[in-house]
């Protein structure tokens, strides 16, 4: 009875009603698609033939146009969902609006679990070398740390403490593990 109490608190305290904790896994599949959207959109701008998934943007032909393609591609995902916590957290400046917030953060969320679970090298930021010789965490460095930025402004404007971000990152791996269990079915 205390710890249900306890828990009911922690989740008015942290903002999260059922609307909100119900709207993880939508914006989930939304970060993973415009994300891919983002490459898709970058390739087919450079005159290749794209074909997009769930989590995956590739040449129909398998190889690109240009010998520099692969770079821009591999940014227009980044940047698209940079763009996507850029956008939302603008709303929730404007409105205040919870709803906004899990757009934000999952957008952050999402490139740290595929950073550092999803395997380094298979991830955009790891095909960005911005200056030669800096190594492939520069890019990653630089996503995290701006998508970070957007999510402390996000979680600082709703006052939202440490605690409240642990219900988050549970909501939010909840919604990762639904998109790969469907990406892995429709595959």
């Amino acid at each position: 009875m205390v710890l249900t109490t306890r828990i009911k608190n922690d989740l008015t305290e942290s903002k999260i009603n059922l609307k909100v904790a119900s709207l993880f896994i939508p914006v989930a599949f939304f970060t993973y698609l415009f994300h891919e959207c983002g490459h898709w959109i970058v390739g087919e701008l450079l005159g290749n033939a794209m074909h997009m998934g769930l989590n995956e943007a590739n040449a129909i032909s398998g190889t690109y146009a240009g010998k520099t393609d692969n770079l821009y591609i591999s940014m227009g995902g980044p940047a698209f969902t940079i763009l996507q916590a850029a956008l939302f957290l603008e709303v929730l400046e404007i409105t205040k609006s919870i709803y906004a917030y899990p757009f934000v953060f999952f957008a952050a969320f999402s490139r740290f679990f595929s950073l550092v679970f999803g395997g380094f090298s298979l991830q955009d930021e790891a095909r960005i070398t911005f200056v030669p010789g800096a190594g492939s965490y520069l890019a990653a460095a630089i996503v995290i740390a701006v998508l970070f930025g957007l999510l402390w402004r996000s979680s600082y404007l709703l006052k939202l403490n440490l605690k409240a971000i642990g219900y988050y990152i549970m909501l939010s791996t909840l919604g990762i593990l639904i998109v790969i269990g469907v990406n892995k079915l429709i595959m």
